[in-house]
């Protein structure tokens, strides 16, 4: 595949996404496809159950003009069902946690404006908060990125491993500690609190509020019957939470960038002949952070002169 032009390995790349797409639809379509049918099937079943009982006290149509009214107010986050602590949508908390999650793209869609005020702001605000918002997460990486790369300088010099083992292995041990901290401790968490999800449901959560998607489907504390000031509580650290995972999940993304194999695969699609041994070497630098915050007894010693 070495032989290959540039355009051809782009078009081998644009093939392989879009058969990455098709899979992803086909499985969807196979295991969401007959639950949304049995749902769809209830839903019609017990409106037909209430009109036969009720049908004569109201009026053609009422019912559905009444649920469509509610489904319209619904998308928007506002619904007149469940408890007292979500009878307001836009109190500080909640506004707070729609901010966040605009600043962080990961948009829950639970709450939309609904004035053109409103709309026009949001507009604005993004524009003007995402750039900063990436500034700020740029700057943090580059003050955090040397005090995660001293753990692995450590162990690549007590075990003298290369740097690219030591790259690896610096990258797998952060993916797994953020795993565990902001996946999988969270999701327990949840589970315990939350007690209407399951265990999966709530990885499911944590994992597409950190990959910024953001489905919006499951959001802790709706219609959980929570205490009003537990389920603020709640939305306060839901807002730490998309600040702290979204940076963990940066650094972990440029760790895992940075590795030599994937420098190499992006070289390969990148560049108009193979990857030689120089190309690689180079490939290499990215170290250099990692082997400058080494302690001077780990230095190389100094090569012997050439007789």
């Amino acid at each position: 595949m070495g032989a290959l032009r540039p355009w051809a390995r782009y078009g081998l790349l644009v093939v392989a996404h879009l058969l990455a797409l098709g899979l992803g639809a086909t499985v969807l379509q196979a295991l969401e496809g007959p639950p949304a049918l049995r749902l769809q099937a209830n839903l019609r079943a017990e409106l037909a159950t209430f009109q036969a009982e009720f049908g004569a006290c109201l009026p053609p149509g009422a019912l559905e003009e009444l649920l469509g009214t509610a489904l319209v107010a619904q998308a928007h986050g506002v619904s007149s069902l469940g408890n007292d602590s979500e009878a307001r949508n836009w109190d500080l908390p909640s506004a707070l946690l729609f901010t966040a999650s605009l600043l962080t793209t990961t948009g829950y869609g639970h709450m939309a404006p609904l004035s053109a005020g409103g709309k026009a702001f949001c507009v604005a605000y993004a524009a003007l908060g995402l750039p900063a918002s990436l500034a700020l997460v740029a700057a943090l990486r580059h003050c955090l990125a040397p005090l995660l790369s001293r753990p692995g300088a450590w162990v690549a010099t007590r075990w003298q491993l290369t740097p690219p083992r030591a790259a690896l292995l610096q990258a797998a041990a952060l993916g797994l500690l953020v795993v565990g901290v902001f996946v999988l401790l969270p999701a327990l968490v949840l589970w315990g609190v939350q007690g209407d999800c399951s265990l999966l449901e709530a990885i499911y959560f944590c994992f597409s509020s950190l990959s910024t998607i953001g489905l919006g489907d499951l959001l802790p504390g709706r219609g959980s019957g929570l205490h009003p000031a537990l389920y603020h509580l709640g939305q306060f650290a839901l807002l730490g939470y998309l600040l702290l995972g979204l940076l963990a999940m940066l650094l972990t993304v440029e760790t895992f960038s940075e590795l030599p194999q994937v420098r190499t695969m992006v070289k390969f699609f990148g560049s108009s002949g193979p990857v030689n041994a120089e190309d690689e070497g180079a490939i290499l630098g990215q170290d250099e952070l990692a082997l400058s915050t080494m302690p001077p007894s780990a230095a190389a010693p100094a090569e012997a002169p050439a007789c």
